[in-house]
């Protein structure tokens, strides 16, 4: 292969590559409700290291497997032994918390879906297991859900996620209130007297889970606590915000 050929295919590789970094960090959402105090974590997970070592930041959901690779944090479904060995929660979707995440906060962060099968319930974010959650789904949009899923809160059904494409989101989370930006995409708020509950079950912070049988993978991740006020003109930006009607849209669990 002529040297001039080969300069020409490894300069366009490394270009590729460059763009599909910058492309991972291009988050440029700012906080519009909660004044970001302390940084709690910091991940953009350029170095290698075990999950496993430490469990008060990272939970691996019902046996899934996660790990540090080429630069994000990627998961997996559960092992198919696992999956044959249990008769409930089988790990069929990747499924993290994290529980360092601050009970009040602001998490800024990139995420993708990728493979696998959508269902009723997956692929989400959330924040606290079945407290509030933020559903992704390719015909009715991207849904806000609280209490255990049984209250929408907020919807825009226009907004459509593309499977291997990167989201760039930031949620802030404040006494009863939550916003959560989609960067090219839609805001939804939502309020709930749920929301500075810990979770009931399960992982309590920021979590997530892919589509079934897929991966998932996150990247440039920061989680801070916020101050007591609020960002200047947040009253007026919440009034900005379209009414929604808040629907029951499945019974609550019973305790």
């Amino acid at each position: 292969m002529p040297s001039a050929t080969l300069k020409l295919i490894l300069t366009t590789l490394l270009v590729s590559f460059c763009s599909l970094n910058k492309v991972i960090a291009d988050n440029q959402l700012e906080p519009l409700m909660a004044v970001p105090d302390q940084v709690a974590l910091e991940q953009d997970f350029e170095t290698p290291f075990d999950l496993k070592k430490e469990k008060e930041t990272w939970i691996q959901r019902q046996a899934t497997r996660w790990a540090v690779e080429d630069g994000v944090l990627r998961g997996q479904p559960s092992s198919a032994e696992n999956q044959a060995a249990k008769s409930h929660h089988k790990g069929l979707e990747a499924r993290l918390s994290i529980p360092a995440t601050p009970p009040q906060c602001i998490a800024k962060f990139s995420i993708r879906f990728l493979e696998g099968e959508e269902t009723a319930i997956v692929p989400f974010v959330e924040f606290g297991h079945h407290i509030i959650r933020v559903r992704f789904n390719s015909e009715e949009g991207v849904t806000l859900l609280a209490d255990y899923e049984s209250m929408k809160i907020a919807e825009d059904k226009d907004f459509v996620y593309q499977p291997g494409e990167w989201i760039h989101m930031l949620a802030e989370l404040k006494g009863e209130e939550f916003v959560v930006q989609i960067q090219d995409g839609p805001t939804l708020y939502g309020k709930h007297p749920i929301m500075p509950s810990p979770a009931p079950s399960g992982g309590n912070g920021f979590g997530t889970a892919g589509l079934r049988g897929g991966k998932v993978e996150i990247d440039n991740l920061t989680l801070w606590t916020v101050k007591k006020e609020a960002q200047p003109g947040w009253e007026a930006r919440r009034a900005e915000f379209p009414a929604f009607e808040p629907v029951q849209v499945r019974e609550k669990p019973k305790k």
